[in-house]
C-alpha cells in the first residue's frame, strides 16, 4: 500500500469536553472498513495528551487497529488484544508499515476480562473502544466476544475487563474509553454511564466525560421517516471517560 499523508493536515489538539470529526481521517493506512472503528483524530488526541514517546500503552479491544496505527505513528509502543483472529490479521496488516522513530506494536489475540500475560502496574495509558454490547456483532461463535452479549450480561463482563483495566496500569496514569449507548423499545438505555459507574466502583476515578459527536446518523430515510413515526431522537453523541488510577 501506497501512503499518500502519515498524518493530519492542520492538527491541532482538542481542549473541551465536546469533540467533533466530520472528517473522520483517512492518514497513513487509517480506513473505515471495520465496522464501528473510531476516528484516528480520537486516538491521536488521547495519545499526546495522555502519554508520552516511549510509553506503553494498551488497547484490550483493538478491533481494526485504528489506535495501534496512532501509538506507533507517534513513538509510542502498544499491546494489542483482541479476542478475534480476523481483527488480529487486520490489525497485523494495517501495521506493517515503515516511518522513522516509531513504536514497537505487540500483537496478542487474547481476553480483555483476563490480562495474564500483562505484569501488574506496567502499563503507561489505557486506550480503548470496547463493543457497545451486540449493537454489532463482531463474530458469530467466539466464545468470549462480548459483542455477542445481551446488554445485562455484558455488563457483567465489563466489570472484569474494569478490574484487568485497574491491574495493570500504573498509578497516577490515565485510562480513556470511548462508548456510547442504545436504546430499547424506543427508550434510551444509558450503556455508558453504566460502563462509567462499573470503572468508578473498580477503583478509578473519574477525570473527563467528553462528548463525542457522530456523523453517521442524519435523519434521513428510513431512520427519518421512524424518528418521527415513533417518537424518538437519534442518538448522535458517544461518551469518552477518561480515568485515572490514584
Amino acid at each position: 500500500m501506497k501512503i499518500k499523508r502519515w498524518e493530519p493536515e492542520n492538527f491541532t489538539l482538542e481542549m473541551n469536553t465536546v469533540w467533533s470529526f466530520p472528517e473522520r481521517g483517512n492518514w497513513a493506512t487509517h480506513d473505515a472498513k471495520y465496522r464501528g472503528n473510531w476516528s484516528p483524530y480520537i486516538p491521536r488526541n488521547l495519545l499526546l495528551r495522555y502519554s508520552k514517546a516511549g510509553d506503553l500503552v494498551l488497547d484490550q479491544f483493538a478491533g481494526g487497529g485504528t489506535t495501534l496505527i496512532e501509538a506507533k505513528l507517534l513513538g509510542r509502543n502498544i499491546i494489542g488484544v483482541d479476542i478475534n483472529p480476523v481483527a488480529i490479521e487486520i490489525c497485523r496488516q494495517k501495521i506493517n508499515f515503515d516511518y522513522p522513530n516509531t513504536g514497537n506494536v505487540d500483537l496478542k489475540m487474547g481476553d480483555a476480562r483476563d490480562l495474564y500475560f500483562i505484569d501488574n502496574e506496567s502499563i503507561d495509558f489505557i486506550c480503548t473502544h470496547p463493543p457497545y454490547a451486540d449493537i454489532i456483532n463482531y463474530s458469530e461463535n467466539i466464545d468470549g466476544d462480548l459483542s455477542l452479549l445481551k446488554l445485562k450480561d455484558f455488563l457483567l463482563e465489563m466489570n472484569k475487563v474494569a478490574t484487568e483495566s485497574y491491574r495493570v496500569l500504573k498509578k497516577g496514569k490515565f485510562c480513556a474509553i470511548l462508548i456510547g449507548d442504545t436504546r430499547k423499545k424506543g427508550c434510551v438505555i444509558p450503556l455508558g454511564f453504566e460502563v462509567m459507574n462499573i470503572f468508578n466502583n473498580s477503583g478509578f476515578t473519574l477525570k473527563e466525560i467528553i462528548i463525542k459527536e457522530q456523523h453517521n446518523c442524519k435523519a434521513t430515510g428510513y431512520w427519518k421517516t421512524n424518528s418521527v413515526k415513533y417518537n424518538f431522537l437519534l442518538l448522535a453523541h458517544e461518551y469518552l471517560f477518561i480515568f485515572v488510577k490514584k
